[in-house]
């Protein structure tokens, strides 16, 4: 018990690291969201360059370590006269990484949207932008709801690797407190738990969504 009493006296460290976890993962979210689209869209279209891209985007980011990206903008930016913190960092590096699977989910909920959407949106005067933005795009959203949650849980376990570059998020924060205390066990259950404030709603969140969706289709 003497153990626990010495963890908890560590609360505010901890809170401050998760307030740093949710602000990185908050921000890798949004981009992350906004390259999945462009992505996708580029997966998509007819242009064989804009395919390739894509393509690349995805095989490259998927199969290489998140850890290498976000060295890649640490150890990089500096050397290619840049000023960025390492918040910024670990959060581009996260949101780059997470950005090639959110694609993949949004290519498969545009591919799940009948073609006759945007050929009838296409004949109505729309552009391709124009039609991707206000017809298929909203009806795709609704498809891919339950993975794109999954998603954001897994970026919000992926975020603990942004210690390796002294972020001072939640797992940054475990290490410190272990050092201090020399509590291993403890402190770690203690970590995992507060992850699991984060990952059990989100996770909870998609399966309800998923249920709720089969029984409206």
């Amino acid at each position: 018990m003497g153990n626990w009493n010495d963890v908890l006296s560590y609360s505010g460290k901890y809170l401050s690291g998760l307030g740093i976890t949710l602000e990185v993962s908050l921000y890798a979210l949004l981009l992350s969201l906004a390259i999945g689209v462009v992505i996708a869209i580029f997966r998509v279209t007819s242009s064989k360059l804009l395919n390739a891209f894509g393509a690349a985007y995805v095989e490259f980011f998927q199969n290489t370590p998140l850890i290498i990206q976000v060295f890649f903008f640490y150890y990089g930016s500096p050397a290619m006269g840049l000023n960025i913190s390492g918040l910024a960092c670990g959060t581009l590096g996260l949101a780059v990484y997470t950005g090639a699977y959110m694609g993949e989910v949004f290519r498969a909920g545009i591919q799940a949207v009948p073609k006759g959407q945007m050929e009838a949106a296409r004949s109505s005067g729309m552009n391709y932008l124009q039609a991707m933005g206000y017809v298929i795009l909203p009806q795709a959203v609704k498809i891919i709801l339950p993975p794109l949650t999954n998603q954001m849980v897994n970026m919000v376990k992926n975020s603990a690797i942004l210690s390796t570059i002294a972020v001072t998020d939640l797992m940054y924060q475990t290490y410190l407190i272990s050092s201090d205390t020399f509590i291993v066990f403890e402190v770690f259950i203690f970590a995992a738990l507060l992850y699991l404030t984060i990952t059990v709603p989100l996770s909870t969140f998609a399966n309800l969504l998923e249920r709720r969706l089969q029984r409206s289709s």
